[in-house]
C-alpha cells in the first residue's frame, strides 16, 4: 500500500488541522471546513485559525454535511486557483456551496498527474477517457490537456455548467459533456459496445441520477467495474477508483478489481492525504490505479 499526497500545488495548503476541522489556503484565502477525520488538537490556537480565515463554514444542527458559510468583508463566493505540472495547465474555479465543497479536492492532484503522465506517455496515437462521477472536471482537464478524447459523465446539470467553465478557463476545448446517472450510461456503452483507454470513477457512497436513480456505492459499485471491465481496451489503457466518501479499506479496491481484471498484485493502491504545516498527515480516502 502507498500514501500519495499533493508536491506542487502551490495555489493549495492545508496550514493546520484538529478539532474535527481544517485550515485550508486555496488561493490567497483560507478557509475553515469540517473535517471529521481530524481527531487530534490543532497545532495553532483558535484564535489564530479564526484571524486567519477569510471564511468559516458552520453545519446545521444534526447535519454532517449541509450548512452555511460565514464570510468576512474581503471573501467573494466566487474565485480562481490554478495548478500547473508539465505542460498542464488548470484554471478552475471556486465557490462556496452549501456542503462545504468548493469545487475541487486537492488530494486527488497526484492522480491528475498520473492521468497527464499516463496518457501523455501512451504508445497510441490517441487516447478515449471517460469520467465518470466526475464533478467539476479536474481530471477530465488533466486527460484534456494530455490530448485525450474525454466523456465527462455528471448527474448534475449545474455541476456540468461549472466543468465547462473550467474547461474555458482552462484554454481546452471539446470535452463531451453528458448528463446522465453513471451507471446507467455505461450500461448503454457496453451493451454498444464501445471502448474507452482510461476510465476514471470517483463515486459518493450515495447519490441521484439526472431522472433521480439511487446511486448505494455498496450496492452498485460491483456492477460498475463489471461494466468497466468491458469498456477498458485490454492494452495501452488505465483505471482510477477513489474511494474518498466511505471507510473502505484500499484492500476492497484492489480485490473488487483483482475479481475482473485479474491483475494479482500490479495494482498501485493505498490512502491520498494532505499534511499540514505542523506535520500531522490528514487521510482524505484510498484509491487505485493501475495502467497497462
Amino acid at each position: 500500500m502507498q500514501l500519495l499526497t499533493p508536491t506542487h500545488f502551490t495555489d493549495y495548503e492545508l496550514i493546520d488541522s484538529g478539532s474535527f476541522q481544517k485550515l485550508e489556503r486555496f488561493g490567497q484565502y483560507v478557509l475553515i471546513r469540517p473535517e471529521p477525520q481530524a481527531l487530534w488538537n490543532p497545532s495553532m490556537a483558535e484564535s489564530d485559525w479564526d484571524k486567519m480565515a477569510s471564511a468559516t463554514f458552520k453545519l446545521e444542527k444534526n447535519d454532517t454535511e449541509k450548512g452555511r458559510w460565514i464570510l468576512k468583508k474581503s471573501m467573494p463566493e466566487q474565485w480562481r486557483i490554478k495548478y500547473s505540472y508539465k505542460q498542464m495547465n488548470f484554471n478552475v474555479r471556486l465557490g462556496l456551496t452549501s456542503f462545504r465543497h468548493i469545487g475541487v479536492f486537492p488530494e486527488q492532484a497526484p492522480n491528475w498527474d498520473f492521468i497527464f503522465d499516463t496518457i501523455t506517455d501512451s504508445k497510441t496515437a490517441s487516447s478515449k477517457v471517460l469520467n465518470l462521477f466526475a464533478y467539476t472536471g479536474a481530471a477530465s482537464l488533466a486527460a484534456r490537456a494530455a490530448g485525450a478524447e474525454v466523456v465527462h459523465v455528471d448527474s448534475v446539470k449545474p455541476v456540468i455548467s461549472w466543468a465547462r467553465e473550467n474547461m474555458e478557463n482552462s484554454q481546452l476545448t471539446d470535452i463531451r459533456w453528458v448528463v446522465e446517472d453513471a451507471l446507467k450510461f455505461v450500461q448503454r456503452e457496453a451493451r454498444r459496445g464501445n471502448t474507452y483507454s482510461g476510465i476514471i470513477l470517483d463515486p459518493p457512497a450515495y447519490g441521484r441520477g439526472a431522472d433521480g436513480e439511487k446511486w448505494i456505492l455498496d450496492d452498485n459499485l460491483n456492477e460498475m467495474i463489471l461494466l468497466c471491465s468491458k469498456l477498458l481496451l485490454p492494452k495501452d489503457s488505465f483505471l482510477i477508483l477513489n474511494m474518498y466518501s466511505i471507510g473502505f479499506s484500499a484492500l476492497v479496491a484492489n480485490n473488487l478489481i483483482n475479481s475482473y481484471f485479474n491483475r494479482g498484485d500490479k495494482n498501485a493502491f493505498g490512502e491520498l492525504y494532505l499534511s499540514d504545516k505542523f506535520g500531522k498527515k490528514l487521510p482524505l480516502g484510498t484509491y487505485l490505479r493501475f495502467s497497462r
